[in-house]
């Protein structure tokens, strides 16, 4: 009989364990007593399985990157406590961007777990969310050497055209004075993307291109030569700050699409090229803005940086899976099996792009010679449009000289905005980020957060976003940087249009006065004239200017098109 109520009470153990669980449940303090130690030993599973990955455990940078800011920024941001920092120069841009860019610093990231900067790093690259059936249409575009890169052009999602554009306008209703960048009309605006310098679209990639058509732009991703399926048809690969081919694919794309506006965003490598070709063009680029998120500024930093193992194999496997398919190909050219056994993306690097020991230099024998290794396998008259590119850097200080992306900063003439993460796993810290570059360039903006992980900036569940509607409700407010960036590329496009305007308004106005005094004379009596006198210049008050300073800004957005 007592085994009986022993083997009784055994069974209904379990049901009486659930039952009191539930009933304490019903205890605010208990549930949230619960709450704590649940996320209490999820926080200690996540910190040993951190340990064994090597991956640096999350913590809160706020103190470190309170550093950054200076008192200039501090009185230009504008930001909530913990939302997004704005650190550029005060200008009349910088203003406008304030006034009618909310997103850029009025948003709230997700905290841990989902705001881990490994989780969000891993999701938008790997395993995240992909758009939902998104349709490409594919051209191969021949470039001046030979060789060919895909551009893939965004032609439907499972969103309707029509139902797209009823949400837009209705978002529209709540943006007062802001003016639309050519959306769902004729001449819709292209968003050009770069992916990552070592290609394939990115699920974070893949979630921009389907907010971008649903809001109107006509969306086109460039691709590198040999990724993404696209052929390497020469023993040229591209180097990474090497914008030759971006170059033509924008002339191209310009070409199809002459009336519409033209802007470009690069997603975390991938800005090599973009900034690169923004320097390189200065103010005869095709581009109206540009945006790159997670962006490396400085790529010799990064390449020598150690970033934690389990990411660096994955590059170093995905770029070895892509030259494994033109071993026998480059081998002849390049030295492929030393890339192939590198263990790092320097040696990986330094292996297809520097020669080290025959110091190599376009002399013209060498240049009359397409068998010649140093040109590997172009022609005489590739070799000389590529001019120093068509030869392997000589050292590695050499190679960085001709690719680093911000060599030629200073030659920039169109707004490009960066958003940066303190906590990014795959960038080097953010202390060695060039912040005298945004207090002095008035083109270069920074928005700086202090969480967001690598392309991540994941919003925080069920907040609000200005149009009252939560994050479970509109599944395309997810990612912050999404949002900030289309919002900054409408807004920098009205904010251009206006100055263009105003200095065509004040060309026309000096004209007139000038026709005016020109009447004048002709009508005047003509005077007896006086010998000739110099003209004393009038002594300015200090603080004042030759140049009209309009509310504080002398600088004049208007392009002059000298290169």
């Amino acid at each position: 009989m007592a085994s009986y109520v022993l083997d009784c009470l055994f069974c209904l153990l379990p049901c009486s364990v659930l039952f009191l669980l539930c009933l304490g449940l019903r205890w605010p303090r208990l549930c949230c007593w619960a709450k704590l130690a649940v996320r209490a030993a999820g926080w200690i599973l996540w910190v040993i399985i951190c340990l064994i990955l090597e991956l640096p455990p999350h913590s809160d940078r706020r103190t470190k990157t309170e550093d950054l800011k200076s008192p200039e920024a501090d009185t230009l941001s504008g930001q909530t406590s913990d939302g997004p920092r704005l650190i550029c120069k005060p200008t009349a841009l910088a203003r406008y961007l304030l006034q009618h860019c909310g997103s850029l610093t009025k948003a709230k990231l997700a905290s841990w777990p989902w705001g881990d900067p490994h989780l969000q790093t891993v999701s938008s690259q790997m395993c995240g969310e992909h758009g939902d059936n998104i349709q490409f249409t594919r051209d191969h575009l021949l470039l001046k050497d030979g060789g060919i890169v895909a551009l893939d052009w965004a032609v439907g999602t499972r969103l309707s055209e029509a139902t797209a554009k009823r949400r837009w306008e209705a978002k529209k209703e709540h943006q007062s004075g802001r003016k639309a960048l050519g959306c769902f009309t004729s001449t819709p605006p292209v968003l050009l993307l770069v992916p990552q310098f070592w290609g394939g679209m990115t699920p974070h990639l893949q979630l921009l291109c389907r907010q971008a058509m649903q809001q109107g732009f006509y969306v086109v991703v460039f691709h590198h030569r040999g990724t993404a399926g696209s052929p390497l048809t020469t023993t040229r690969i591209s180097e990474f700050g090497d914008p030759a081919d971006l170059e033509q694919a924008v002339t191209y794309v310009h070409s199809r699409h002459p009336s519409s506006v033209l802007v470009a965003v690069s997603e975390g490598s991938g800005s090599g090229v973009l900034l690169s070709y923004l320097g390189e063009r200065g103010s005869s680029t095709c581009l109206t803005a540009a945006a790159a998120i997670s962006p490396v500024l400085l790529g010799q930093l990064w390449f020598e940086n150690a970033m934690p193992p389990i990411y660096r194999w994955g590059v170093l496997f995905h770029r070895k899976m892509q030259l494994g398919r033109y071993v026998s190909s480059l081998r002849g050219m390049l030295d492929v099996d030393r890339a192939l056994s590198s263990s790092s993306l320097r040696e990986l690097e330094e292996a297809l792009f520097c020669s080290p020991t025959e110091k190599v230099s376009p002399s013209p024998e060498r240049s009359l010679n397409p068998a010649s290794p140093s040109l590997r396998g172009l022609t005489s008259a590739a070799a000389w449009a590529l001019g120093e590119r068509a030869y392997p850097a000589q050292d590695w200080d050499s190679y960085w000289g001709r690719n680093e992306p911000l060599r030629d900063a200073d030659e920039v003439a169109v707004p490009v905005l960066c958003i940066c993460s303190s906590d990014d796993p795959l960038l080097p810290p953010a202390s060695t980020l060039p912040l005298s570059l945004f207090h002095s360039n008035p083109y270069f903006l920074l928005a700086l957060t202090d969480r967001g992980g690598h392309c991540g900036f994941t919003l925080e569940a069920g907040q609000q976003t200005d149009e009252g509607r939560t994050r479970n409700e509109d599944e395309d407010e997810g990612i912050w940087s999404h949002v900030a960036v289309l919002e900054y590329l409408r807004v920098v496009s009205d904010f251009l249009k206006e100055a263009e305007r105003d200095w065509k308004r004040g060309q026309l106005e000096v004209n007139s006065l000038k026709g005016q005094k020109s009447k004048m004379n002709a009508t005047a009596m003509p005077r007896r004239r006086r010998g000739a006198m110099m003209k004393r210049s009038r002594p300015q008050p200090p603080g004042q200017s030759a140049v009209g300073d309009v509310d504080g800004d002398p600088f004049t957005w208007k392009r002059s098109y000298t290169r």
